[in-house]
């Protein structure tokens, strides 16, 4: 009796056009951040580059613009979790508190509250802030969303789009189109202090401290609440929260309303940092931050804040760590380019993002 032997079939790696692309993406990355990184660490060493002040006060920027990409990117990983959709009209959300906190912060400014009480004019300021951006996040899931709650998902991806245009030129009947600039800032916010030896902008302290305070109070509020249970579960299954006596039409207009409240924060210290705002001020950030929680990773709460962190850095770092060295001129005017170059990067070698996605059932590969 004889017995034969199967070969087993020999595995050939095969690469298609496509992965040899990414593949040479890949290199090609590597090689100019590496070519990059070791022309600035010879600029500096040499003298010739930004002086070390320079770099520090880079990176605390990126800091703090990061933080605030970070709040408004809460709101976008938030809604795509429980709802699967990019909600594109945040941004606006982030506008209106910005604006409406503008006109309270010019009428404490005239009674004299800004500079007397400062941290209550402020705190009144981001109160107000943060009930407009609810208020409108509310509305625009109630008027535009929850109608289309069983609809195939390009629908409200389209609906959201359009939302944002619309609350883009609603904001602008109402409130006009010429930027509006907030108060100075109080003696309390002017100037410098000294933080484990860093000199750091009191502003920029307050923006980088208020953010992730409300980050903190976020995770918190979704891991150890009722009520963030409740959004953890209808963002894994709909169905079975359902059954488990979820009402998770309540649980969505909770999660917008939250998300909301983040980009009236985000509002507030975008006002304090930059002062400037108009019905236009969110679009960029707007895009920037569902930037920021796609590179985080999308669904993941931390990952969005972190992503945002992450991107502010790029965007204020990267130019004159990369760029200027390989002589590319006016690289100060690029960062935008640097930001959405580092996420196309960072996909291409992790494409669930730095943190890794957390999806619904329903939407896992």
């Amino acid at each position: 009796m004889t017995t034969t032997t199967r070969r087993r079939p020999r595995t050939r790696l095969r690469f298609g056009f496509v992965d040899s692309f990414l593949w040479a993406v890949r290199i090609g990355a590597v090689a100019i951040i590496g070519v990059g990184l070791i022309g600035s660490i010879a600029d500096t060493l040499s003298g010739e580059g930004i002086s070390g002040g320079a770099w520090r006060d880079l990176v605390i920027t990126g800091l703090s613009q990061g933080s605030m990409y970070g709040l408004i990117a809460l709101g976008y990983s938030m809604v795509y979790g429980v709802l699967g959709f990019i909600n594109f009209a945040h941004g606006e959300v982030f506008t209106a508190g910005a604006i409406v906190g503008f006109f309270v912060a010019d009428a404490l400014a005239e009674a004299g509250m800004w500079t007397d009480l400062p941290i209550l004019a402020i705190s009144i300021v981001m109160l107000t802030s943060i009930t407009t951006a609810t208020l409108v996040a509310v509305l625009v899931e109630r008027i535009a969303y929850k109608p289309l709650r069983g609809a195939p998902r390009l629908i409200p991806l389209i609906t959201s789009i359009g939302m944002s245009f619309f609350l883009q030129y609603a904001i602008r009947g109402l409130f006009g189109s010429n930027i509006k600039s907030y108060p100075q800032r109080p003696t309390a916010l002017q100037g410098s202090v000294d933080l484990f030896g860093v000199p750091i902008g009191k502003a920029q302290l307050a923006v980088i401290v208020v953010a992730a305070v409300s980050m903190v109070s976020l995770y918190l509020f979704i891991n150890r609440t009722k009520t963030g249970r409740a959004m953890r579960a209808v963002a894994e299954d709909k169905e079975i929260a359902a059954l488990m006596g979820i009402n998770v039409n309540r649980t969505i207009v909770t999660t917008f309303a939250v998300g909301g409240a983040m980009a009236g924060v985000a509002g507030t210290l975008w006002g304090l940092l930059f002062r400037q705002v108009f019905f236009f001020t969110g679009f960029l950030p707007g895009v920037k931050a569902f930037t920021a929680a796609v590179l985080g990773g999308i669904g993941n709460i931390v990952g969005a804040y972190l992503g945002g962190i992450s991107l502010g850095l790029f965007e204020s770092v990267g130019p004159n760590l990369i760029l200027a060295p390989l002589g590319v001129p006016a690289v100060s005017q690029l960062k935008d380019v640097v930001a959405f170059t580092a996420l196309v990067l960072v996909l291409i070698f992790k494409p669930t993002g730095l943190f890794g996605e957390r999806l619904a059932v329903e939407d896992r590969a």
